[in-house]
């Protein structure tokens, strides 16, 4: 049954060499992958808009929509600068005769404006419009993954190290930028403005309504400044006045005593804290070092945190109001997965680049913020504020200032009829900076406050109360917030807390680790008896370099997190070692018999998982890099291997005919 014949046996060799470079192909046309396929069409002016037939997918279903380009300078104020494109959907309204259209403005900063599966809420008898932001979703994408991979190796997300690594990755990302031919100046509030302008002429329309959330509600201020007979009416939902990217910390405070009363008068919650608020305040003050042998990193959770408590709502799960708040009362294993998640996902949330340009209008009020003395002894301290600017020295003292910001730093009349929407929970946005900064200033505005509703992804997870607060405003201007009522704050995270993911993540890397050391100490034993068939070793040549990779990866993890060690544990330094040595010995394991040369082997199996691992390592992102690592390891580790079984079967004619021949003959 071994013997299948030198023929066959020389075409599956063959075959598996062709597979496996195939395999080192794809994954480094991956890692030259482009950020953007996105490009201004040849020929194409300021101004212009290409738009053709596409689908939309919304709450309601795919829907028949337009797609197109949208070609806008890159800075308006330089007669000379380059052209960049922007993506244009229009989703049609479902009448013959529309209203005037809906443009929409998400948040961030730093997200794209291209996602908005509530938009089937206003089409009924209008059309929608999104408008990509430029530095997110156009030609040119302000990705600083130097913020993101310096952060992550630092650990603590606040921490001193946490915050010169932010100054070092903004200083560098804005240097690489702008040597490229980036002009970072164009990319700030009054340019997006002028791009939605843009959009609005080449699609024809004579005025036009906003829907706005969060930051892009800045957006919205701007335009009603810059553009005011272009507006009908503004929708703005969690509002962002300028000044206020940087947290009014004694309002935070009074949120959480907000949650206090309710958590006094909710059976579940009071049974756990006689005072929820005191209780916090413990717990962020006083964090817990260790959960066991695992460090606790007192900023990322306080950070993580802050995050956490703008939304109370199930469209913010895992990691929202009522999960932070069982955490804090749950102890120190919550508390660590709250750390960990923090560490993995804060970092890579945000297109930097576009974030510190757009959040640059901001910037004296941050610099006022940190010479006023910075937190004042609140519950979360200003560790959220300190995560997004980098602290006192952060991205503001170094990322260039476009000079269209000087006139939108403070709030300013506007004649536009204008709905604020606000939550009396909202940690984000809350409901006080709309009402004592902007309201004033609106002559024809209104503010509704939802009570016990957080930042703005509460107010869209209720359909039918959001769908008729906002087509009763764009239709008469009339405020009807009936259907909201009271939506009563729910202590009870679901069976998805803190400490369960804590058990779910210390549980899979201890088992993976045990999983795959055991099974590498299988197939090592056999290598030393003699090896595996031909057969069989082929088979777990394919089988097992995903558990070996996996247990090699989850061992260097429970080692970052035993020893505290500044070291991400999806990064390069966790990753690539860990996998190459697990994969390669296990590839060459189970490629060794008698008649092989092992050293050798061992040799070209371990570099070649190396290399390997380095290349698909590239192609992955931040959470799927592991696995590209592991798949590209493999790949190169046998590719090495049958390179090397290649040579070792060569006919002896074909031997002898690249032996040296006598100068003689």
């Amino acid at each position: 049954m071994e013997d299948i014949g030198p023929r066959r046996r020389a075409l599956l060799r063959t075959a598996a060499l062709v597979a496996t470079a195939g395999i080192i192909i794809a994954l480094a046309f991956l890692t030259v992958r482009p950020g953007s396929t996105l490009a201004v069409p040849d020929g194409a002016r300021a101004g212009e808009l290409s738009m053709s037939p596409c689908d939309y997918r919304t709450e309601a279903g795919t829907r028949a929509a337009e797609c197109g380009t949208l070609v806008v300078p890159e800075n308006r104020n330089d007669p000379a600068a380059d052209l960049i494109a922007l993506p244009v959907i229009r989703i049609p309204a479902e009448v013959e005769q529309p209203r005037e259209p809906v443009f929409r403005l998400g948040g961030g900063p730093g997200s794209t404006n291209m996602k908005f599966p509530e938009a089937s809420r206003l089409t009924a008898d209008r059309d929608v419009v999104l408008v990509g932001y430029r530095g997110v979703d156009g030609s040119r994408r302000l990705d600083c993954p130097e913020v993101a991979g310096l952060r992550h190796a630092e650990g603590d997300l606040t921490g001193a190290g946490s915050q010169q690594a932010a100054r070092l990755g903004f200083t560098a990302c804005a240097r690489r930028l702008t040597g490229d031919g980036v002009d970072l100046r164009g990319y700030s509030v009054a340019q997006r403005v002028d791009d939605l302008e843009a959009a609005r002429t080449a699609l024809g329309y004579q005025k036009i309504n906003l829907i706005s959330s969060s930051a892009g509600t800045r957006t919205a201020m701007v335009y009603s400044w810059r553009h005011p007979t272009a507006l009908l009416r503004s929708a703005m939902v969690g509002v962002n006045p300028p000044g206020h990217m940087v947290w009014d910390l004694a309002i935070t405070d009074k949120q959480i005593s907000r949650y206090a009363r309710l958590c006094a008068a909710d059976t579940r919650c009071s049974t756990r804290t006689d005072d929820l608020a005191a209780s916090m305040r413990e717990a962020a003050t006083d964090m817990p070092r260790r959960w066991g042998p695992f460090a606790i990193h007192a900023g990322s959770v306080r950070a993580a945190s802050m995050f956490g408590m703008h939304h109370n709502g199930p469209g913010s799960a895992p990691l929202n109001a009522p999960t932070v708040i069982d955490a804090y009362l749950n102890g120190p294993g919550a508390l660590w997965a709250m750390s960990v998640l923090g560490e993995v996902q804060l970092p890579d949330s945000i297109v930097w680049g576009e974030f510190a340009s757009f959040a640059m209008i901001d910037a004296p009020a941050a610099q006022s913020f940190y010479q006023a003395g910075g937190d004042p002894g609140s519950v979360l301290r200003s560790d959220g504020t300190n995560f997004l600017w980098g602290g006192p020295s952060g991205f503001s003292t170094v990322w260039p200032d476009s000079p269209d910001n000087a006139p939108y730093r403070a709030p300013q009349l506007s004649t536009v009829e204008t709905l604020l929407v606000s939550g009396t929970l909202d940690f984000s946005t809350p409901a006080e900076t709309a009402t004592d900064d902007l309201l004033p200033l609106l002559p024809k505005g209104h503010q509704v406050i939802l009570p016990e509703l957080g930042h703005s992804a509460d107010f869209w997870d209720n359909a039918d109360a959001s769908r008729h607060l906002l087509n009763t405003f764009y239709d008469s201007g009339r405020i009807d917030d009936s259907k909201f009522g009271t939506r009563p704050v729910a202590f009870d995270p679901g069976p998805l807390t803190m400490s369960t993911i804590a058990a779910i993540l210390l549980g899979v890397a201890v088992i993976a680790a045990v999983l795959g050391l055991g099974l590498l100490t299988v197939l090592v034993r056999r290598a030393r008896r003699g090896g595996f068939s031909h057969r069989a070793g082929m088979w777990l040549r394919i089988l097992t370099p995903l558990p070996l990779g996996l247990g090699g990866w989850f061992l260097a993890v429970l080692l970052i997190w035993s020893l505290d060690l500044n070291t991400f544990i999806a990064g390069t330094s966790a990753v690539i070692p860990a996998v190459s040595v697990a994969v390669g010995l296990g590839t060459w394991a189970a490629w060794v018999r008698h008649n092989r040369p092992r050293r050798t082997a061992l040799a070209v199996a371990l570099g070649a998982a190396v290399a390997g691992a380095l290349l698909g390592y590239s192609a992955g992102a931040t959470l799927t890099a592991p696995l590209t690592a592991i798949a590209g390891a493999a790949a190169a580790a046998n590719l090495g291997l049958l390179i090397l079984d290649h040579r070792l079967h060569r006919p002896r004619a074909a031997v002898a005919s690249e032996s040296p021949v006598p100068a003689s003959v």
